[in-house]
């Protein structure tokens, strides 16, 4: 290192002179060169203990790293089941480890900063940490977990089954990771950006708490307040608005922002007192900004889902419509694809899951080695998730599709042409007309929000480029277990079907007539913990209109 080459980051004080000062000509011009120098020594020491200072930085990072990454790759899967550890990933490699960036920049000649420019191509996006901490929202939402459970790492609360609060614990105790102030300030920011006052409040307060207790960040509470404030003002608790402000302006009271807020929330209050004493309603209900006050708590706004509460429910495993007379109508029984010749000698277990619309699970219906060779092709294809689009039948993304998914062809392998083989041998339909094997993955908090597989009266066109009809059935396939999380729920008659390797669920979108069942409408819950793997085949009418077994009839 040359040190004379760092200079250049510090304001030389002789700078100022005129150009054609020529100091030998006065000692007492000279001797403010004295103070000069003294003055640059000063910077020198300041600059030797900043990079000392620096280096123990990078110190203690490469050491808390080597720790953790020594934890982590050494079971990769596990590791990033906890969607704590899954957010704080993407958080550190597209954050946190562009500030050590940018601590190490001054020093190229280790040649650290091109192996790092080179692999931060790679690196997860903004968009990426975005996407993960709504993801974090999104299982905090569903599964009732509240901000504190998510950021200590703790065990959930009452809302969790007894197996779901077991693997928790068992996650607790072997990839335990907690939320720094920085991760709940970042993801109250991200919740800030995108509108949502609700969740920034939530994160915003935890952030402030951890703060308060005394944990070391580099985040301050002004910047926490002043976020905190104004979104605690979207709901109109215009009391602990100026609460909140005059605990910001105590902190730094040259901060103009929250002078000129505090201003403002105190003419609302005023205006709000004087049209108070107008309508003389002391004496009547209380004004809604006292009503926010007294609740305790901010609502979380409706959305454009208007099945949300039961489709989330359904994920955690409450209010599924199990009734003792609905369970006697449910049977297990050897099935062999109506006395098909390849399953009269080896059927499939099959097990009735729902009555009416019918529902089926069979057991045993792909290997662990198909599985995994399916997994294998399909991982160098896996994109963002597409949807028909209903008016063009054009495939796009969405953003309540959250998963990636690739197309499989039996050319690809053998295994996929046995794969499609066996499913066709099981229900009797044609592959002939089906699309593709479609493979998806899903990853933190990843779902498929309620919806259909075929399409409906008012999107006639959605399969138009394909010439095969509606979709007339759905074979799912299981190819992997979830530790939680993950069910299949059909919210309009209340069902949940959990995930469980090697098997395959089944039911059929249209009834005989050709209309679509509307009560199929389903949606694949959030991954809460674990990994889940899927491939399903779509079935068309095409081809199978005299094909459907005629002795299975609906039960209401």
């Amino acid at each position: 290192m040359k040190p004379w080459v760092q200079l250049m980051f510090f304001p030389c004080v002789f700078l100022i002179w005129p150009a054609e000062a020529e100091f030998f000509t006065s000692i007492g011009q000279m001797t403010d060169l004295i103070y000069a120098e003294k003055d640059l020594v000063q910077s020198l020491q300041e600059y030797i203990r900043a990079e000392e200072k620096k280096l123990s930085q990078i110190k203690s990072w490469a050491e808390k790293m080597d720790v953790l990454t020594s934890k982590s790759a050494s079971d990769p899967e596990g590791y990033l089941a906890h969607p704590v550890n899954a957010y704080k990933l993407v958080k550190r490699l597209n954050t946190d480890w562009l500030e050590l960036e940018n601590l190490v920049l001054q020093d190229t000649t280790n040649g650290f900063i091109a192996n790092l420019t080179i692999q931060r191509q790679f690196f997860p996006t903004e968009e990426d940490e975005t996407g993960a901490a709504k993801a974090l929202m999104r299982l905090q939402d569903t599964y009732k977990l509240d901000p504190e459970t998510l950021s200590r790492g703790n065990l959930p609360g009452k809302c969790l089954c007894g197996l779901l609060k077991a693997i928790f614990l068992f996650l607790g105790t072997k990839y335990r990771s907690s939320l720094t102030v920085g991760d709940c300030f970042g993801m109250g920011k991200t919740a800030y950006n995108d509108g949502d006052y609700y969740h920034t409040v939530l994160w915003m307060e935890q952030a402030l708490k951890q703060h308060d207790e005394g944990e070391d960040t580099t985040v301050s509470k002004v910047e926490i307040l002043d976020y905190l404030s104004y979104a605690v003002f979207q709901f109109g608790d215009l009391h602990r608005a100026m609460e909140l402000t005059r605990r910001l302006i105590s902190l730094d009271s040259t901060h103009e922002r929250a002078g000129s807020n505090l201003r403002y929330f105190e003419k609302l209050l005023e205006k709000e007192r004087e049209e108070k004493e107008k309508e003389n309603s002391i004496n009547k209900t209380v004004t809604t900004t006292e009503a926010v006050v007294q609740s305790g708590a901010y609502e979380r706004p409706l959305d454009y889902l208007p099945e949300r509460d039961i489709y989330e429910a359904l994920c955690r495993g409450e209010g599924v419509k199990m009734t003792p007379r609905r369970q006697k109508r449910l049977f297990c029984r050897y099935h062999d694809g109506n006395r098909n010749p390849h399953l009269l000698i080896a059927p499939f277990k099959e097990e009735d899951e729902w009555d009416s619309p019918h529902i089926v699970r069979y057991y045993d219906v792909m290997s662990d080695e198909e599985i995994e060779k399916i997994k294998q092709l399909a991982k160098p294809r896996l994109a963002r998730a597409t949807v028909r689009d209903p008016k063009t039948g054009v495939l796009t993304v969405a953003s309540y599709r959250v998963s990636k998914s690739s197309w499989l062809e039996e050319d690809d392998d053998p295994v996929v042409a046995k794969v499609n083989q066996r499913m066709q041998q099981i229900t009797g339909l044609t592959v002939k007309t089906a699309e593709l094997l479609q493979v998806a993955n899903y990853g933190m908090g990843g779902q498929y929000e309620p919806h259909f597989d075929f399409s409906r009266k008012d999107e006639p066109d959605a399969f138009k480029r394909l010439g095969t009809g509606n979709r007339v059935a759905t074979f799912l396939n299981y190819m992997s277990d979830v530790e939680a999380g993950g069910a299949t729920v059909f919210p309009d008659f209340g069902a949940a079907i959990w995930p469980k390797k090697g098997t395959a669920v089944f039911w059929y979108n249209l009834f005989r007539s050709g209309e679509g069942d509307y009560r199929t409408r389903h949606a694949a819950c959030p991954v809460l913990v674990g990994c889940k793997w899927v491939s399903n085949k779509w079935f068309h009418e095409r081809g199978n209109e005299f094909l459907r077994p005629c002795g299975r009839t609906e039960v209401d």
